[in-house]
């Protein structure tokens, strides 16, 4: 029961002085929340992940001396990143990742609307090279699929050969609009290796649908979770 007050205050210490700029409200200062809401009746959950438990330990409309909640759900719910470790041994885990990862200026890139894979012909259409970090908007979006609770078998993913041009090519960050950047059902995680194997963190799950193409910054932080592959984070963007 300790555990519960203990994880409020690591999210509330871990958030506030990023998003001071925001706190009189959504969308203050011109910061864009692109956060996927974790909420067991909206939120996709990948075959095989741990489900969504938002509980009340006890309530002050139900009789309680407060308001005490207890999550649970997995590492890879809503909008997360993936650190090095989730595919690669020896990858550093999440917490041993720098914030300059995570903060500063962002590209993101409006794919064709039928495209059910970036690979890299279809990367190749798009003003990519010289981004540092690249955010990819796809038909996942335009789906709203990251607040639909159905998964999605046939989600836009980036392909191995993309993700190789992007490692090469010395990208800092790479982000998706679906839970997941590899394709479902791939006998490898060729995608994963190649951008977690550079020591490329992926951002998974973002909510790009009113986000246009276009140069962003960027302000995401994970929960400062030691020793682990990937955390929750929340995400925001602001027109440069």
């Amino acid at each position: 029961m300790n555990r519960c007050p203990a994880l409020i205050l690591l999210i509330a210490s871990t958030l506030a002085p990023a998003l001071s700029a925001a706190a009189e409200g959504s969308g203050a200062a011109g910061w864009i929340d692109v956060t996927a809401p974790i909420d067991p009746a909206t939120t996709p959950i990948y075959p095989g992940d741990a489900p969504i438990k938002l509980d009340f330990l006890q309530h002050l409309d139900k009789g309680g001396k407060l308001t005490l909640s207890a999550f649970a759900f997995g590492a890879h719910t809503g909008t997360h990143v993936d650190a090095p470790m989730h595919f690669i041994k020896g990858g550093d885990s999440l917490d041993k990742l720098s914030l300059d990862r995570f903060m500063g200026p962002v590209r993101v890139i409006d794919c064709s609307p039928d495209a059910l894979a970036i690979d890299a012909r279809e990367l190749n259409k798009h003003a990519w090279r010289g981004a540092r970090r690249v955010f990819f908007r796809t038909r996942n979006s335009g789906n709203g699929w990251m607040t639909d609770p159905v998964f999605h078998k046939d989600f836009t993913y980036l392909a191995p050969d993309a993700a190789q041009l992007l490692a090469n090519a010395g990208v800092e960050l790479v982000g998706v609009d679906y839970i997941s950047a590899e394709e479902f059902g791939a006998a490898q995680p060729l995608t994963h290796r190649a951008l977690l194997g550079k020591g490329i963190p992926i951002i998974e799950g973002l909510d790009l649908r009113s986000i246009k193409a276009g140069e962003y910054d960027l302000i995401f932080l994970p929960i400062r979770v030691v020793g682990h592959e990937a955390a929750p984070s929340r995400a925001l963007l602001k027109s440069r």
